[in-house]
């Protein structure tokens, strides 16, 4: 091989390396821009960062009020909003298509029915009955079987909705027949006419019962004659955030939801 040959290919290696090492350089920006671009959209622990909406139900009010401020402490970026209802009030808005990202309802029959329009539910906490009455008990109702009394007036929440229908359930199974004063679209409306004094006695979900120890007394029901309330949550599948959606749904099983749930009188699922 002549030296020329030899000089020439020495030059022509040197030329290729040169112009490879601003090219590795750019592959090295972009790859920084990338993963920059991707810690841009997620939060301190890895969720994605996101403006939520989740419908739940009435009797979460005040819990979720609680731990939607815990999660967004722990997510920077990411806000949750909630809208609370009656659970098949909930169930409505979903199939009329209402923008939202996740959804929590006091029943398992109201997200079974939603199947189409939902990810795979999982029961994030569980409750039970009470029977709620003005402070200190001034009717002395002691049992289910005074709520028979005509002479007491009795409020209950409809028949669609899950405490209405847990309720209604409690009282057949005691051949005990209550004639309400009226009937509520949800667990609040409930725990507002006694509180209000409008009732002298109405079921409510243990949890609600213990938002107002101020206004009402709560008489226990032996377990044998309650009813366990399971409060499924899940993604929506038209939501726009799925990622973040799916993110929320599941920190709501991990040991920090769990406390401040069971702190609230939440049963663990």
């Amino acid at each position: 091989m002549s030296l020329r040959l030899t000089r020439r290919r020495a030059a022509a290696a040197v030329l290729t390396a040169a112009l490879l090492v601003p090219l590795a350089a750019c592959g090295n920006d972009d790859k920084k821009g990338a993963d920059s671009g991707a810690e841009a959209t997620s939060s301190a622990s890895g969720a994605p960062k996101a403006d939520l909406t989740v419908l739940a139900a009435s009797s979460l009010t005040d819990v979720f009020k609680e731990a939607g401020a815990a999660y967004e402490k722990a997510n920077p970026g990411t806000k949750v909003t909630f809208s609370f209802a009656g659970s098949q009030e909930l169930a409505a808005q979903v199939k009329q298509g209402a923008p939202a990202d996740a959804l929590v309802t006091a029943d398992t029959k109201t997200m079974d029915g939603l199947s189409g329009d939902t990810g795979k539910p999982t029961v994030i906490a569980k409750n039970r009955l009470v029977i709620a009455t003005g402070e200190g008990n001034p009717k002395k109702v002691k049992n289910l079987k005074d709520l028979a009394d005509p002479k007491l007036k009795v409020v209950l929440a409809a028949p669609e909705v899950p405490v209405g229908r847990y309720s209604q359930q409690i009282l057949d199974a005691q051949k005990i027949e209550v004639k309400p004063v009226s009937q509520e679209p949800n667990v609040r409306a409930v725990l507002s006419k006694v509180e209000l004094g409008e009732a002298d006695a109405g079921l409510v979900y243990k949890t609600d019962a213990a938002t107002a120890t101020d206004k009402v007394d709560a008489i226990e029901i032996p377990d044998a004659e309650n009813a366990i309330a399971s409060y499924p949550a899940a993604t929506l599948k038209a939501s726009k955030h799925s990622e973040a959606a799916a993110a929320f749904v599941a920190w709501l099983s991990t040991p920090e939801a769990q406390k401040i749930l069971q702190g609230a009188g939440f049963q663990q699922p």
